[in-house]
């Protein structure tokens, strides 16, 4: 059996002096941030093969490769000087607490492991996703709230026999999907350029925005008294469900064509993906009541639904879940285009007005996300296929595969990411053994997806 074996771990800061006045020295949470302080950092991570020698000189050996990157990351730092910073509490006087971020460049984990005997082949030809790649993650089991002492980004790439997986933790209170693919395409970017004029193509914008929010810090109870709100998780197992662009265009048209004729609705690709996927968990879990309710929850960027929207490069958290209920009964005795209009139906909604008016309300009542009030009887379904994940070239070439780690993993978890191929989209189900293998017998389910 393969063991993980730590080469090296250090601490990467920003080479850039402090600036003790800047105003985006201590950067207060938003109602966004602020509900995420007891559940897991995002865990992501880009599997690579190693560069050809004889067209990478200069990277040549895993030592030199170990070295760019924690350059790349060092001068990444510059940018993103919250990444290599602190949450920082402060105890108000009724009892609560308010929190921030204090881009003191306390720096960054950086983890250089390897996996002897472990090739590129052995992570992405299983059917279901190895269990050593949630090894390959650092701070597992870490919640956010821990960011005041752990680091709020750590890094690990971990060698293979014949490639490297350059796997990242992010501190969830500090940045949502969006803004962990912007730090990684940052990166990725000053790595392959190499410049001595540091640029990035998409500067962050680091002042955190919410309305009556900027007056004072926002008081909120001690996330401590959430953890007791702990459940077991079963034994789970991941697969990665390949669709290509042909067959999401079949699923997309079959959707839109089942549910009517009305020329103001228009059922989305990824809606008429999830849809589908929906539908075979549904039918493929064991035990199923047919009068029990099921619901899909799905993380939602308010970004462009904001009037007005949000800058370019806002970097936080900008997405809240939206809520799509039925039975088992419902699901499985309509047809997919019902499922994906049930779906798309929430998401028009999400309208600026609506986010406004649940967001003001919770100002009123602040509320932290407990885990077992969100994985019962339910999908959710995080990340998505627009973010830019294979355009990350360190220098060496592009990725190959991208996984996720174990933070915030239950039974239905769905991540969504785009596919290696343009206008693919890859779904990595997290279920029970016993769903996922029915999945894959599923032959209406299977139909839809290339293998």
């Amino acid at each position: 059996m393969t063991k993980l074996q730590a080469v090296s771990t250090c601490v990467i800061r920003s080479a850039k002096p402090i600036d003790r006045n800047s105003p985006t020295k201590n950067i207060h949470l938003t109602p966004w941030d602020l509900q995420l302080l007891t559940v897991d950092p995002i865990q992501k991570g880009l599997l690579f093969r190693k560069p050809n020698p004889q067209q990478h000189r200069e990277l040549a050996t895993s030592s030199e490769i170990i070295k760019c990157l924690k350059i790349s990351l060092s001068d990444t730092l510059n940018f993103f000087p919250l990444l290599a910073g602190r949450v920082a509490a402060c105890k108000n006087g009724d009892n609560t607490l308010s929190f921030c971020i204090n881009c003191s460049n306390e720096g960054v984990e950086f983890t250089h492991a390897t996996a002897s005997g472990l090739t590129v082949a052995d992570i992405v030809q299983p059917t279901y996703v190895p269990k050593i790649v949630k090894s390959f993650f650092p701070l597992n089991g870490v919640r956010n709230y821990e960011g005041v002492s752990k680091p709020l980004l750590a890094v690990q790439v971990t060698e293979l026999v014949d490639g490297f997986f350059i796997g990242c933790t992010i501190n969830h209170c500090v940045a949502d999907g969006t803004s962990f693919w912007h730090f990684f395409n940052s990166w990725s970017e000053i790595s392959r350029t190499r410049s001595s004029n540091l640029t990035v193509n998409k500067p962050p914008v680091l002042e955190r925005w919410f309305p009556n929010c900027t007056a004072s810090p926002i008081h909120v109870t001690s996330p401590k008294e959430h953890l007791y709100d702990e459940f077991d998780p079963p034994l789970l197992e991941e697969r990665v469900f390949h669709f290509s662009k042909e067959k999401i265009a079949e699923l997309k048209a079959k959707a839109n064509s089942e549910f009517g004729t009305d020329q103001k609705i228009c059922i989305s690709s990824l809606q008429a993906v999830l849809a589908h996927l929906w539908q075979s968990v549904i039918r493929c879990r064991s035990g199923t009541n047919a009068d029990e309710k099921f619901s899909f929850k799905i993380l939602i960027g308010a970004r462009p639904r904001l009037q007005p929207p949000l800058p370019e490069g806002y970097f936080g958290n900008a997405v809240h879940f939206v809520n799509v209920t039925t039975t088992a009964r419902e699901l499985l005795e309509n047809n997919s285009g019902w499922a994906a209009l049930q779906m798309n139906k929430v998401v028009a909604m999400q309208t600026h007005e609506e986010i406004m008016n649940f967001y003001q309300s919770w100002m009123k009542n602040p509320k932290i996300v407990k885990k077992s009030e969100v994985v019962t009887n339910s999908l959710i379904a995080s990340s998505s296929p627009r973010f830019d994940v294979y355009g990350n070239d360190f220098g060496w070439g592009r990725p190959i595969a991208v996984r996720s780690g174990a933070g915030n993993k239950h039974d239905g978890k769905i991540t969504i990411f785009s596919g290696l191929e343009e206008g693919n989209i890859d779904i990595e189900a997290c279920l029970t053994p016993e769903t996922l293998h029915a999945m894959g017998e599923d032959a209406k389910f299977m139909g839809a997806v290339t293998v």
